[in-house]
């Protein structure tokens, strides 16, 4: 789950209206359910490689680390309870990401965003206050749920924000930074409960739940009231009775026809977590002072990870409709390869399987550029394309199933991918680059071979490109294929 945004995908049909002081503030509380996410992914790693914190809820980590130049550097912070802390986050925002689309649904998305808001406050408010393991344990939940409502955009700014954070809390030598850090997350589950407050319905929301003057209020305040927007108020009513049409998606999903995208809702997610990013983005503090970097330089490594990955899902932004899905998601994972490869060599080298050694400056600052450059790989390929690709390939009969699926397989795996990381440091030492590394190679290939290239394609016609394919072309018959501008146009004739 680690890293990506959302990006766009052409093929809109473009409305008349102007950016408004209220749609700018909309933008503003939608965004920072992602930065409530992406703060938590980064904050778990640098507060558990803090001495006071392990020292209060993990003393047998904290004797272990005090022992680790003597004893085995890979297993210095292993401990189930310690990953039980970060990994039980996603566990709850799996369930609770299910329980959002029906309040959302029924309520609308302002109070679904409030509750996720709220929710999240208790969370951190438990974090910053904790005395004990159940303590961290119960708030990490509550956060996790509050993800679950509130996950958005900008994922990779809180993650970025988190190790600037943990980098400055270290710091304080009366040894209570580790609260700060967790307390923080309140800041933005403060902007986005009181925002969801002051922000009304969306329109598609209020049409759906069958308030149709007020939806058009709505969309002609968030347009502009001297703008036009009878053709998208159509537009809308449209699209909710269509909606209201589809019926059995789980069914509808499993049917012959939708193999593809069935496919592609589990692999991608679940390739998507075995890429290794968690390893870094989780667990990137105590990643580095595991690689026996020093304390201050293991955070500030993850701060320059942390910049990598945002200027680096800038790149994505700007590029994937121009080089297209499959280009970025080839070239993104033949650059992990080679990263994990030589990260892998490098630390066995110097500690190979008995994991006592020393790491020198120049040494450790090879290990972070190479690092650095898995980073971006990600951060331009699998970070966002992971979310965006399995977005734009479901139809609307099977659309609510295939994102729920695709939500559930990432967040599912990234709860054990964060439960496990540490045991499998331990137990398979430097090899567990290797392990992502072959994992990155039969994903890539797994993207040369089957997925076709989506770019501005629009959803109605989306079924010609998996016709067309080599593989899926089989489960696909000539009577699936139907396209037009509401999807229930005549068949069409596929061109040679």
């Amino acid at each position: 789950m680690a890293g990506g945004a959302v990006v766009s995908t052409g093929a809109g049909k473009d409305y008349p209206g102007k950016l408004t002081l209220f749609v700018f503030f909309t933008c503003v509380v939608a965004a920072t359910g992602g930065l409530i996410f992406g703060y938590d992914i980064g904050i778990s790693g640098g507060v558990t490689s803090m001495d006071p914190f392990l020292k209060k809820f993990f003393p047998e980590v904290f004797r272990k680390k005090q022992m680790a130049n003597k004893n085995n550097q890979y297993c210095k912070y292993d401990n189930q309870l310690l990953q039980t802390f970060t990994s039980s986050l996603y566990l709850a925002a799996l369930v609770a990401s299910f329980f959002a689309a029906t309040v959302t649904r029924v309520l609308g998305r302002k109070w679904s965003m409030f509750g996720g808001g709220l929710t999240f406050l208790i969370g951190a408010a438990l974090n910053g206050a904790a005395e004990n393991v159940a303590m961290l344990i119960i708030g990490r939940i509550l956060l996790g749920v509050g993800v679950g409502f509130a996950n958005q955009l900008m994922i990779t700014i809180g993650i970025l924000a988190a190790e600037l954070i943990n980098y400055g809390t270290a710091k304080i030598k009366a040894g209570w930074g580790w609260r700060v850090s967790l307390a923080l997350a309140a800041v933005p589950a403060a902007i986005i409960t009181l925002g969801a407050i002051f922000l009304p319905d969306t329109p598609n929301s209020l049409i759906d739940r069958g308030h149709p003057e007020a939806a058009e209020r709505m969309l002609r305040r968030i347009r502009g009231s001297d703008v036009d927007v009878s053709e998208e108020y159509a537009d809308l009513v449209a699209a909710s009775e269509e909606s209201k049409l589809v019926q059995h998606p789980w069914r509808n999903i499993l049917r012959r026809k939708y193999r593809a995208q069935l496919t592609m809702a589990i692999c991608i997610p679940f390739f998507q977590q075995l890429t290794g990013i968690n390893v870094i983005m989780f667990y990137a503090p105590v990643l580095f002072d595991t690689l026996g970097f020093k304390s201050d330089a293991s955070l500030m490594s993850a701060v320059i990870t942390g910049l990598v990955n945002v200027f680096a899902t800038l790149v994505s932004i700007f590029t994937v409709d121009r080089l297209g899905r499959r280009k970025l998601f080839l070239q993104g994972g033949a650059q992990m390869v080679v990263c994990q490869v030589v990260v892998g060599t490098l630390i066995a080298i110097k500690y190979g399987t008995s994991g006592i050694g020393d790491i020198p400056k120049g040494y450790a600052a090879a290990v972070v550029v190479f690092i650095c450059t898995y980073v971006a790989g990600f951060a331009w390929s699998w970070g966002p394309l992971g979310w965006l690709v399995p977005s734009e390939i479901f139809p609307l009969e099977i659309r609510p199933a295939g994102q729920s699926i695709n939500v559930s397989v990432n967040m599912l795996f990234t709860f054990v991918i964060a439960q496990a990381f540490l045991t499998m440091l331990c137990h398979m030492k430097f090899g567990l680059f290797y392990f992502f590394a072959g994992w990155v190679v039969i994903m890539t290939v797994f993207i040369a071979l089957f997925l076709p290239e989506t770019k501005n394609v629009p959803i109605e016609e989306m079924v010609l490109v998996w016709k067309s394919h080599w593989f899926w072309r089989r489960f696909i018959g000539d009577d699936d294929v139907h396209v037009g501008a509401n999807h229930v146009s005549t068949n069409a004739k596929l061109q040679p």
